[in-house]
């Protein structure tokens, strides 16, 4: 009972991780760059819930539409002024630009809320469910963190497949020059998978909190680079991988934890990584592509 009370949460642990994830691999398979202050977008969406819960008493749903609200435009405000400006420059460039916007969020984070721990209140009220006599205990916040993982996934599959911008980020992934011939507004079209990434950011952000109801200027860092771990493990760039990834690895860390030292799970995650990169550097559903020279 025990194995399944840790395989659930870490199906639960790895849905965020998806959630997260799918941000990296939408933002890395349309524009081409890894945006590592995607895990403090997560936490400003953190932030924003437990402000508008605590000092303007708002419900859940509002207090989760605020802050994906918010996080969406910060994507697009932060596109336009830290990334836009870089769209022909060398991918170094371009990486140290995002550690320097998430070193910026932390320390805006730190002088408007402060370095102390705020205890956030979870705005999932699902019932326990309690199988086995009570033996298997399967939280609320489990069930919906599984589920919005899921529906995220699936709306964002059809999303990309089926919608004129979904057609479009596709073309742009494929090759940004050609589809601007073809009349695709490529500028725009990245400012909207920003957009969308920061979305989920949100989502992820509070059901995090939710489930670990500490919420600092740090709480998305190491989320954000297990996130970033588990679109490598599971293939940069494709949606269904993201999800696969962020699952196994939860499951990984969890089991990790359990049975081998809660010291030493963070560096299994990333020895999972390394092994990833060894074996099969695509990632498990990635594809590898050829290009002549």
């Amino acid at each position: 009972m025990a194995i399944l009370m840790n395989l659930i949460n870490g199906i639960s642990l790895g849905s965020v991780y998806a959630i997260i994830a799918l941000g990296y691999t939408m933002v890395y398979g349309i524009a081409k760059m890894l945006n590592f202050a995607h895990g403090d977008v997560i936490m400003v969406g953190g932030y924003m819930a437990f402000c508008s819960m605590t000092y303007l008493n708002w419900g859940p749903v509002p207090a989760v539409l605020l802050a994906i609200a918010v996080c969406t435009v910060l994507g697009i405000v932060v596109e336009r002024l830290a990334y836009k400006p870089l769209r022909q420059a060398p991918s170094l460039a371009v990486l140290i630009t995002a550690i320097g916007v998430s070193y910026f969020l932390q320390n805006a984070a730190l002088l408007i809320w402060g370095s102390d721990p705020k205890v956030f209140t979870s705005v999932i009220h699902i019932p326990s469910q309690r199988l086995f006599d009570g033996q298997l205990i399967i939280t609320g916040t489990a069930v919906a963190t599984v589920l919005s993982c899921v529906v995220i996934m699936i709306a964002l599959s059809l999303f990309t497949g089926k919608t004129k911008m979904g057609k479009a980020m596709r073309a742009v992934s494929e090759d940004k020059g050609a589809a601007q011939l073809m009349g695709i507004n490529v500028n725009f079209t990245i400012s909207m998978t920003f957009a969308i990434g920061s979305g989920l950011a949100a989502i992820a952000g509070v059901l995090l909190c939710s489930a670990y109801p500490t919420l600092m200027p740090t709480t998305g860092s190491m989320p954000g680079i297990k996130a970033f771990t588990a679109a490598v493990f599971g293939g940069i760039g494709s949606i269904p991988g993201a999800m696969i990834g962020g699952i196994l690895l939860g499951i990984i860390e969890i089991f990790g934890k359990a049975y081998i030292s809660t010291q030493l799970s963070d560096a299994i995650v990333f020895a999972v990584l390394i092994v990833v990169l060894l074996v099969k550097p695509t990632g498990l559903l990635g594809k590898q592509i050829r290009e002549k020279v």
